[in-house]
């Protein structure tokens, strides 16, 4: 990444967008405008962050000293359970105890239930408006992609996840998306996608005016349109691979 400057009377200047913020232009290309501040106050909240996930980290090694010397802590958690169920013999045999407790557990089990399962059923639903909600309404794939949005939503979808009622994306290494323009901050959906998108082997056939060459979503057959491949130029295969899907074009006569 390297600032984006301009010369002016023989003196070289950093360029600037309209908010007065220095443009960087990433290896591929990408120009970025970079918000000092911004970052600076990013930078802040996550050594905050880190201070706050040191600290618990040392409470719970602190904590754990506590059993320091308990090399079998399924053992030592067997032997509490039997002492227990010895005070418990006052009022009814060790060997009922469990089934009392199971019998208990059940009811409980039973009771909530339903609560469970409502709330399953909500986190489903929230699954499906915001990450289906932003591939509905995504304007990135409204103005660059030429297959269907169900077709994309299938083979993107799984790098979407909900944390903290936000949708976040993850890249095929297992780690979060983060902004290009928002040093920091996790990438918003379009960012995301468009990240993904362009890393993704076969985005020549799903990108409009693409001209990609090997298997990928399928059209609605071979509709007869009198022309040959060879005969398309890249316009009108691109506007046949729009209308019609990338298997129907493959299935043209060469």
């Amino acid at each position: 990444m390297k600032l984006k400057t301009q010369t002016i009377d023989g003196k070289t200047y950093a360029e600037v967008n309209e908010q007065g913020f220095p443009i960087y232009v990433h290896d591929d290309g990408k120009e970025v405008a970079h918000d000092a501040a911004q970052t600076v106050a990013t930078i802040t909240r996550l050594n905050g962050e880190a201070k706050t996930n040191r600290e618990r980290y040392e409470k719970a090694e602190s904590t754990l000293q506590t059993f320091a010397g308990i090399d079998d802590p399924a053992a030592a958690k067997k032997a509490l359970e039997t002492l227990k169920n010895f005070d418990d013999k006052k009022l009814v045999d060790a060997g009922e105890v469990e089934k009392v407790k199971a019998e208990a557990i059940k009811a409980v089990e039973d009771k909530y239930a339903p609560i469970v399962q409502e709330r399953d059923s909500f986190q489903a639903q929230l699954h499906k408006e915001l990450i289906g909600g932003g591939f509905s309404r995504s304007k990135f794939i409204q103005d660059k992609i030429a297959v269907p949005v169900d077709m994309l939503q299938a083979t993107f979808g799984q790098n979407f996840k909900i944390e903290d009622g936000k949708v976040v994306a993850y890249g095929v290494d297992g780690q979060k998306i983060f902004s290009r323009s928002r040093p920091g901050e996790v990438a918003e959906f379009d960012e995301a996608l468009e990240q993904l998108v362009s890393s993704y082997q076969f985005k020549d056939q799903i990108l409009k005016g693409g001209q990609g060459n090997g298997g990928g979503f399928g059209g609605q057959g071979n509709l007869n349109t009198g022309l040959k491949r060879s005969q398309m130029d890249a316009k009108a295969k691109s506007e046949y691979i729009q209308a019609h899907g990338q298997a129907a074009f493959l299935k043209l006569e060469k």
